[in-house]
């Protein structure tokens, strides 16, 4: 019984040293035959509907038509240079550069994702990405976002980087849950910050301004709009306030507009038709089991 222990003991290690043997084998002759292979072409994957990257861009970084990575052996291509290269770019989240042994340079890109633009204090404009990194303005693509300005005094140097204020923060917040919604994507046209540092957002329905506050809360803070949307604007018209307080978190506090009837029927025959049309058919089909009367 001992030796036949002994013997499947043996067995097993020489089973593991002939892989292992293989193995290293394989990888030599990967590498003899990867020694001898050109770079056949270069193809490029950019997913996604965001164009602050396209393929001649890829091409300007990599430096693919004027040092011709193509007929040269990839042995002596520097694929993690390439890779850093990419990652260089403050429109490049991530960035893979492979290749197979056909010869063919693989190179996979994910843009940054911008929900937001800022324009601060200093009148530097800039986005900011679904992750809060500020990033630069692009020459070849301009992103349809939410757009944020006022009394912003969030600073930007030119590249990517956090996001350093409170307020700024609150701002990212504040859009990115707007965006995360089709009502509230639908209805808010832009965020503004008052001079008391307090959050205000312009709807595209109506010519109230919408005073948020801050980004606390925001669940309540919406649900509370929507209610007022549902119960009190259908009965007085869309352009009866000329703001609506919903900072605090078990009330909301219109203000109403001092307006003639006729600057009334003139403001209701101005509002966008297909705009409002796509607002009252959310605020119809929207859940709204959870807000308190």
């Amino acid at each position: 019984m001992f030796k036949k222990r002994i013997w499947k003991y043996i067995l097993i290690s020489f089973c593991w040293l002939a892989s292992l043997g293989g193995l290293v084998v394989l990888m030599s002759f990967i590498d003899v035959k990867k020694a001898g292979v050109l770079c056949t072409d270069v193809k490029v994957y950019i997913p996604g509907n965001q164009y602050f990257i396209d393929k001649d861009e890829i091409d300007n970084i990599l430096q693919i038509k004027r040092h011709a990575l193509i007929g040269h052996a990839l042995e002596g291509i520097n694929i993690r240079a390439l890779e850093d290269k990419l990652k260089a770019n403050p429109f490049i989240e991530t960035a893979k550069v492979y290749t197979d042994m056909d010869g063919v340079i693989w190179v996979e890109i994910t843009q940054r994702q911008p929900i937001l633009r800022i324009l601060n204090q200093d009148d530097k404009d800039f986005y900011v990405d679904q992750h809060g990194f500020k990033v630069p303005l692009s020459a070849n693509f301009t992103a349809q976002v939410l757009a944020a300005n006022g009394f912003i005094d969030e600073p930007f140097s030119g590249r990517v980087d956090t996001l350093h204020t409170e307020i700024a923060r609150e701002v990212f917040a504040t859009a990115d849950y707007i965006r995360k919604d089709s009502l509230w994507d639908a209805q808010i046209a832009q965020i503004y910050v008052n001079k008391d540092h307090e959050i205000e957002l312009i709807p595209r329905v109506g010519n109230q301004r919408i005073l948020l506050g801050n980004a606390d809360s925001l669940d309540v803070k919406f649900h509370n709009l929507l209610a007022f949307y549902k119960k009190a604007l259908p009965q007085m018209g869309w352009d009866t306030y000329k703001t609506i307080n919903i900072k605090y978190a078990n009330q909301v506090i219109g203000v109403k507009n001092v307006m003639t009837k006729q600057d009334s029927i003139n403001a209701k025959n101005g509002v966008k038709d297909s705009i409002k049309a796509t607002i009252d058919s959310a605020i119809t089909t929207k859940d709204t089991s959870q807000i308190k009367n």
